[in-house]
């Protein structure tokens, strides 16, 4: 192996390990607790270290936002393939999107809540975005059928199970109705689909 090559190996390692302990740190305490000087110190690396991979922490939350688009990309999509029906993979997708804000509440917040400097609907998005957005779109697609637009709908549908969660994850609305409430938005989603 070339002398290069090991770097971009170590210096790719290294970044996992910041974006590692900054989503172990942010799940455990919260994003305030997430800072510079102490992942440097939970990862023994110095701060320099730390900002010669990144600018600061708003780029590491948007490095941990691009891991867990990603992830929920594939948790969608199994979701999705599992189910039989545009109404069942609807709501098996919406259900595996409620899952995983509640498994994984810091992160969730990296990705939808927290301002980070990554693009949205647009091309220049990163690819684990888009992934993410088109396996929603993939769900609801069936539902549009050729009445509405589909890309509009997915973007209402997100809206509407986003809101659901965050409101649930804020203590707004009670948890233990959310079943019903997302059964609710499935059912009008898909009301004209037939």
């Amino acid at each position: 192996m070339s002398i290069q090559k090991r770097r971009e190996r170590e210096r790719a390692e290294r970044e996992r390990l910041i974006v590692s302990a900054a989503r172990e740190l942010a799940e455990a305490e919260g994003w305030d607790a997430v800072t510079t000087r102490r992942l440097a110190a939970e990862i023994e690396y110095s701060q320099p270290v730390l900002y010669s991979h990144f600018k600061g922490k708003d780029a590491i939350m948007a490095a941990v936002a691009v891991e867990g688009f990603a992830e929920l990309a594939l948790q969608l999509r199994s979701a999705r393939v599992r189910a039989e029906g545009a109404r069942a993979a609807l709501a098996a997708v919406g259900a595996a999107y409620t899952a995983f804000a509640r498994r994984q509440p810091a992160l969730y917040d990296a990705m939808f809540t927290h301002r980070v400097d990554l693009a949205f609907a647009t091309p220049e998005a990163p690819a684990a975005l888009r992934e993410g957005f088109g396996e929603l779109l993939l769900a609801v697609g069936p539902i549009a059928a050729g009445r509405e637009d589909p890309r509009l709908l997915t973007e209402t549908f997100w809206a509407g199970l986003h809101g659901l969660v965050t409101l649930m994850r804020s203590g707004r609305l009670p948890e233990e109705a959310h079943d019903q409430r997302l059964a609710l938005l499935i059912s009008h989603f898909t009301a004209a689909a037939g």
